[in-house]
């Protein structure tokens, strides 16, 4: 048995810009080593029935037919669609080649029906396309829209009937194509490029729902059920396993939209209350996106961008910083150092500004999360000491320089995990951290590592894991992303573009698992708690943004909403 790749489908009416995003799709996935292709219906290839009968219906004269009927056309259309699938679509898949395909059966349906083809006639054609297509169906389709004059409001009709109508067989992602191409096309690569397999076919009876495999013997694809599964799960079906969702899922969606939302309208220096939800609007909770929160936002600018850009440095500053993953320690330490740089560093000069603070009862740490104490550097070390003393171990290490020649994410998340005090999680938010900058450049898709917080929201989110370890299911639902929002009919405002990634998502787990305490009390975690502590506070600063340049979005922040460039050296 030969698994077949997936199959994605870009539909949408003329003028929504289906063949630009498909195109753009095409150059990311090769960009990053995917075999795909791209065709498109009826078909543009040269040589091909499909070129012939495109050319047929836009330029009949040319071959001396003066008008067609809306019938033979989609018969036309309908006899191209059948060859395109068996001589080049169905190799294709059955070799590993991820398709894109232009247009589907849906743009049948739907131009006929405008143009009077007769419902019944329809029906017959496109049963016999049903039948070549032998039980494939799309990982997902993306249908477009656009509003503007040249969208016929009644193409746009059949269309979101057509959506209604296929739901429930495969994901369709409504993509309103009215921003730049490029956080279009940033968005479909994102979820094609982290799809699973989804179910392609549901057999009839009582079968769960099931894969595609394609027998080489009998030259045909078959239905091979998935054990275990339970048909009541909302989520998808990946390759590892199924998990069963509690309500509280539902809620995790929900919270990220709303919490997104507020960010916006911080942003937009809204006044007043900011949300109609009660836990939202008097709790404190961190952003949907891990960098847009102050102290990320400040690492970012003040820290990262600011000053030396060789890895040394860039490594120095940074993990400095986070040691502590406090502003005002930072700024304490700026102040009276003046710029804070690896090649002045001296350890009994930053020790005795910090042992002059914690003598004056002043906090230095963050309570974001523990730093844990270690002995390895004496048995009486003091906790920022220890700190400082394995700062100065890993530069003397080398680190920097063999972070940057490290190859994948979880090679430098290991690196940093030798290091005494530096546990999984520590070393996972580290490597992120450091990931902001250009030292590395690792997807944030890449690898995911679940704190404490995450996995008490995500065994609120989750009554069975169905085999999946918590890292996976970090990433099934970040995977998940666009196909949940539309299922939930609600609208998430991404980060100009940019779709949640692993990193948000474990956030995410995190902050919901803190909202259940009181929206869900009845929903038990691991951390047994009842109560949320912090109460929000809101700021009268001015809140502006600025993001590593490598993620492309600081060009689409509105010049007044957008932080100045640091100034790099």
């Amino acid at each position: 048995m030969v698994e077949m790749a997936d199959l994605f489908v870009f539909e949408g009416p003329d003028g929504v810009g289906k063949s630009t995003v498909a195109a753009g799709v095409e150059e990311h996935l090769r960009s990053v080593g995917v075999a795909c292709a791209r065709l498109s219906f009826p078909g543009s290839e040269p040589g091909t029935l499909g070129r012939l009968v495109y050319e047929l219906h836009h330029t009949p004269d040319r071959f001396g037919v003066a008008d067609l009927t809306s019938t033979g056309l989609q018969l036309l259309h309908i006899a191209a669609h059948v060859d395109a699938i068996e001589r080049r679509i169905l190799p294709l898949l059955r070799e590993g080649t991820t398709v894109l395909l232009d247009r589907y059966w849906w743009s049948t349906w739907a131009y006929g029906t405008l143009r009077g083809t007769p419902m019944a006639h329809l029906d017959a054609m496109l049963t016999v396309e049903r039948q070549v297509w032998q039980g494939i169906r799309p990982a997902a389709l993306f249908l477009l829209r656009r509003t503007g004059p040249s969208v016929q409001a009644d193409l746009w009709t059949a269309y979101e009937r057509l959506a209604r109508q296929e739901r429930t067989k495969y994901p369709i992602i409504t993509l309103k194509n009215e921003r730049s191409v490029q956080v279009t096309v940033q968005e479909v690569a994102h979820t094609v490029l982290n799809s699973k397999p989804l179910a392609a076919a549901h057999p009839a009876g009582n079968l769960t729902p099931s894969f595609r495999q394609y027998d080489q013997s009998n030259k045909r694809d078959i239905l091979k059920p998935r054990h275990g599964v339970a048909e009541r799960s909302p989520l998808a079906f990946t390759r590892l396993a199924p998990a069963e969702p509690t309500k509280v899922y539902d809620t995790y969606w929900r919270f990220a939209v709303e919490r997104q939302a507020i960010f916006f309208r911080q942003v937009r220096t809204e006044r007043g209350n900011l949300t109609d939800d009660p836990i939202l609007g008097r709790f404190k909770f961190t952003n949907a996106y891990r960098a847009s929160d102050r102290v990320s936002q400040f690492l970012i600018r003040h820290v990262i961008y600011k000053g030396d850009q060789s890895p040394e440095e860039v490594f120095f500053r940074t993990i400095l910083f986070k040691f502590f993953n406090r502003i005002s320690t930072w700024r304490l330490l700026e102040n009276t150092i003046g710029t804070i740089a690896h090649a002045d560093f001296r350890f009994d000069r930053y020790d005795a500004i910090l042992s002059r603070a914690l003598s004056s009862g002043v906090r230095v740490y963050s309570a974001a999360y523990i730093m844990p104490s270690a002995r390895a550097f004496g048995p009486d070390e003091r906790k920022h000491r220890t700190h400082l003393r394995l700062l100065d171990k890993m530069m003397s290490d080398e680190v920097p320089q063999r972070l940057a020649e490290t190859r994948s994410m979880r090679q430098a998340f290991e690196l940093l995990r030798s290091y005494p005090m530096l546990g999984d999680f520590l070393a996972y938010q580290f490597v992120t951290d450091l990931n902001y900058s250009e030292l590395t450049d690792f997807s944030e898709m890449e690898f995911v590592v679940p704190g404490p917080g995450a996995r008490d929201g995500l065994l609120k989110c989750f009554s069975s894991t169905g085999g999946l370890s918590h890292a996976d299911l970090i990433r099934l639902v970040t995977d998940r992303q666009l196909i949940e929002f539309e299922r939930l009919g609600i609208t998430f405002q991404s980060l100009w573009g940019r779709p949640l990634q692993l990193i948000d998502c474990q956030n995410l787990f995190c902050e919901v698992g803190k909202y259940a305490r009181l929206a869900h009390p009845d929903i038990e975690g691991l951390s047994g708690r009842k109560r949320i502590k912090q109460l929000y506070k809101p700021t009268k600063e001015v809140l502006t943004y600025w993001y590593p340049p490598k993620w492309a979005i600081n060009d689409m922040i509105a010049p007044e909403l957008r932080s100045p460039e640091p100034q790099l050296d």
